[in-house]
Parts: C-alpha cells; structure tokens; sequence
C-alpha cells in the first residue's frame, strides 16, 4: 500500500470552503417585525411555501394555513407535512393543518394565510416585544433579558401554561392558564369552570364573539387585575383552566423559553392596563 500525499489548498479555496459551510448551517436564530392590532400579534411567514401575514399564537396547539391560501396553493389535503419560516429560521417537515380562519381574521385590517402555533415554537426561546412588534427566535436563551418575574410553564393539550387565578366574588380558582399573543380577549376561562348567565346570546362569550363581561379579579405574574374583559372558551382538557390573551400579556416584554420551560415577563409600560392593576 502506497503513501497518500495531501496537496497543497490554496487560500482561495479556503475561503470558498468556509463560505460554502457557512451557506449551509442552518440558521438558529432570527428576528422580525410584527404588527400588534385588534388584540393579536401578526407577523410575515411562509408556511408550506404560502408566504403571507399569519398569527402568531403560543396559545395555539397546531400551526394552520388558510384554507383559501391552501386551495389557491394547490393544496387539496387537510394535513399537509412540510417548511415553515419564521423569522428567517426555516424549519422542515412540520406537520400544518388546512382550516378556516375567518372567524379570527374579521377584525384584521388585511387577509391573513393562517396562524403559527405552539408546536413550532415549541422548541425555540420566543422573544415579543408589542411595542415596537418584534419578535425573535432562537434555539438558546444567549442574549440578556431584564426579566422581573419568571413563571414556571409547563404544557396542556399541546399549548404552554402557567398558573394564574381568578375570582368573581363569591367563588375564586387557580389553575393553568395558556398564555396566548394571538388570543385577542385579556382572560377566558374554561366553561367547565365558569358561566356567563347574564349574556344575552351565549355563544357571544366564546372565542370571536363580541360580548365580554367582566371579570372581578385575575391574579398573575404577582399582579391583581380587577374589572378586565373576560370571556369563556370550550372544556377541552380538564387540567386547562383557561387562557390568557395578548391585551393582558402585552403589558410586558415576554420571553417564552419553551426548552426551559419558563415565562419571563419584563416591565414594558409604566400605565396600568384597562381595568385596576395592583403590584405589576
């Protein structure tokens, strides 16, 4: 067996060598801006090659893409495997749902393609910020956040929780709330839980509906909120309690470290948020 020689690489082909590893490591970090209207966080993204305004929701079990995009795509199927970019992070072979989604878009001024959900995220540290709206990815929590409070997050039904409570004066409950920027009510709470038995149409007080009573009390985050619109969602796991929506969370800078499972909120507005808030 004969000796093998390595040859001389000149520096050009160096470069090129690294600029080509470069090009292909996958990007694991991003940043991008958002829009934050109607209670709802939207940002740019391409879902299975749709590129459009989708709302980003950790509330949200599943990511969708609308169904009106879908067919306009060529989609004919209602589950569908494929690329997801958000952010400039590009992530494949994610399973994306076929729905409608008219009924969350009617108060958005433009057409949106569909909703970024938990499962996406959930292997990423999300950072929103409402105000300006950005949003950013990335795979480890590397830059520094001033956080205030940090909340334990654990997972329900394929969403993230944590714990909050709330009272309506005669009775009160603490539980697992899934904390939701693209949830566009302050507070909902499971209807296994609670009723609504002034509202003149019952079904107003769900999700999209226009009628909102007020809740006495929430607790959260080491805050009393008082008098804040509230609204019921449907019993889907019994260890879900309800939900939180951004025009509560979007009083502050938050952090979702999904890996680490933890919430971190930092302080964004020195004003309290609609209805009386105590010791946020």
């Amino acid at each position: 067996m004969g000796w093998r020689y390595a040859l001389p690489v000149s520096r050009s082909a160096l470069i090129l060598g690294a600029a080509v590893a470069l090009i292909a490591t996958p990007v694991l970090a991003g940043e991008a801006a958002c829009w934050f209207e109607n209670g709802v966080v939207v940002v740019g993204a391409e879902v299975m090659g749709v590129s459009g305004d989708y709302i980003l929701d950790t509330a949200t079990p599943h990511t969708v893409l609308a169904d009106s995009q879908a067919q306009t795509a060529g989609f004919a199927e209602t589950a569908l495997v494929g690329e997801v970019r958000l952010a400039g992070v590009a992530l494949k072979d994610r399973r994306v749902a076929v729905e409608g989604v008219d009924l969350r878009t009617g108060a958005l001024p433009t057409p949106i393609a569909g909703i970024i959900g938990a499962d996406v995220l959930r292997g990423f540290v999300l950072d929103v910020d409402f105000k300006p709206c950005r949003v950013r990815l990335s795979r480890r929590a590397s830059s520094r956040f001033a956080a205030t409070t940090s909340l334990p997050m654990a997972w329900v039904a394929g969403r993230p929780v944590v714990r909050a409570a709330v009272a309506d004066g005669a009775h009160a409950f603490a539980g697992a709330f899934t904390p939701g920027v693209g949830a566009d009510t302050a507070v909902r709470i499971s209807d296994a839980l609670a009723r609504a038995p002034g509202a003149p149409k019952p079904k107003e007080v769900y999700p999209y509906g226009v009628t909102f009573p007020r809740l006495r009390a929430l607790s959260f985050a080491g805050g009393l909120t008082e008098n804040l619109p509230a609204g019921l969602i449907e019993a889907e796991d019994p260890a879900l309690a309800g939900q939180l929506g951004a025009p509560l969370l979007s009083h502050w800078r938050l952090r979702f470290d999904f890996p680490g499972r933890r919430l971190y909120l930092a302080p964004r507005l020195a004003k309290a948020p609609k209805g009386h808030v105590h010791g946020v």
